[in-house]
This record gives C-alpha cells, structure tokens and sequence, in this order.
C-alpha cells in the first residue's frame, strides 16, 4: 500500500506532508516531456515518496512506472515547499506538498504510457506550454528556464 493512503487511514482528511519527485526530461530539441493526466491537466512525470526512498530514488521509479523511460544523471533543480504547495483534493484530503525537482537529457528506454496514470505523452517547446499545464508545473518549468537563461545549471 502506498505510504500516503496507510497514513490518510489514521488521520482522515486532515494535512499531511507529501514528499515526491517529479523530472523535467528533455530530448534532443530541449523540449519537455509532459503527460496529460485524467483530469485533462498536463505534468511533469513523478510522484509520491515510499518509506525508506530517497527523493532521486522516488523520481527513477516514478518516471519509469509512468512512461517506461529510465532517466539517469539527474540534476536538482531546486525543492519547492511552503505554504503556497498546500492542496485540497476533490475528496476533501488536504496537504502541503514537498516536490524535488529534477531535470535530465540522460534518457533510454522505450516510451510506454501508463495509461491508469496518463491519457498522453508529449514533447513540448519550453516557449510553447500547454494551457492546461497546471500553475506548480509551470512554476517548476519557469525556474528551469531561468536557470537555463543565467546558465545557472
């Protein structure tokens, strides 16, 4: 069972703090890799951390799990935390969310759509977003560009 459902059983609907991972992968072009979710957002492939992982550790798995890519020689872009990550879910479970950011060109494998997870997979300009990239993505997507432009990374 995943770490975040074991907790909500004991404490409801009530904020926790949710350590994940997501990856900003580029391919050849500098373009992002996004996936388009359920709920008709776009994303950042990652997730949730599991007891005993560490953020990269979360970021391999989750990147795997939801596109069947291995990424390698991840860089961290920054952790993101704070007030301005608080959520409540549709099903009225709050938290504050606790996201490190990292991106990679170091990608092999063979795309394979989780499709329980994704509707769709897509590179995307980083000058071109989808509208329905959500506001945190965005924000996360913004910081790599500004690294980028101050040649920060």
């Amino acid at each position: 069972m995943e770490y975040y459902k074991y907790l909500r059983q004991y404490i409801g609907h009530r904020p926790i703090i949710l350590p994940g991972s997501v990856v900003i992968i580029l391919n050849e072009q500098n373009e992002v890799l996004l996936q388009k979710r359920h709920d008709g957002y776009w994303g950042l492939p990652g997730g949730l951390m599991d007891l005993g992982e560490s953020f990269e550790e979360v970021a391999k798995r989750e990147v795997f799990e939801e596109t069947g890519l291995v990424v390698e020689n991840l860089k961290l872009l920054n952790v993101f935390s704070g007030s301005e990550y608080y959520l409540k879910v549709p099903n009225g479970d709050e938290l504050y969310s606790l996201t490190a950011v990292y991106y990679t060109k170091d990608v092999s494998g063979e795309m394979k759509i989780d499709y329980s997870e994704s509707e769709k997979m897509q590179y995307f300009s980083l000058n071109n977003m989808p509208k329905e990239l959500t506001d945190e993505y965005r924000g996360f997507i913004k910081e790599y560009i500004n690294c980028e432009k101050m040649d920060l990374k």
